[in-house]
């Protein structure tokens, strides 16, 4: 039975050293990232803007245009829709 808790003892070990190491890359990823977004807003870029781009980028197109239908019918009913430039 043993044998049994040992096999047992050294995949959960297995499991858990995996787990540790993935998480210390994504932290290192995510520093990465942070530093990106700073060299980014040195050089004038609004880091919220891109973060929203990037979020954006990350949708399905379909999804992408519902929700930009949504969000325009919604201020259209609070009067805050922006006009077309041809209608200025």
């Amino acid at each position: 039975m043993s044998d049994v808790h040992g096999v047992v003892r050294d995949q959960l070990r297995a499991f858990i050293e995996r787990i540790e190491r993935l998480e210390e890359e994504k932290k290192t990823i995510a520093d990465d990232i942070k530093d990106v977004y700073g060299e980014a807003k040195s050089t004038g870029f609004d880091t919220k803007i891109l973060k929203k781009v990037i979020a954006i980028r990350k949708q399905d197109h379909d999804e992408r245009l519902e929700q930009e239908a949504i969000l325009d019918t919604y201020l259209q009913a609070l009067g805050m829709a922006v006009a077309p430039a041809d209608e200025e």
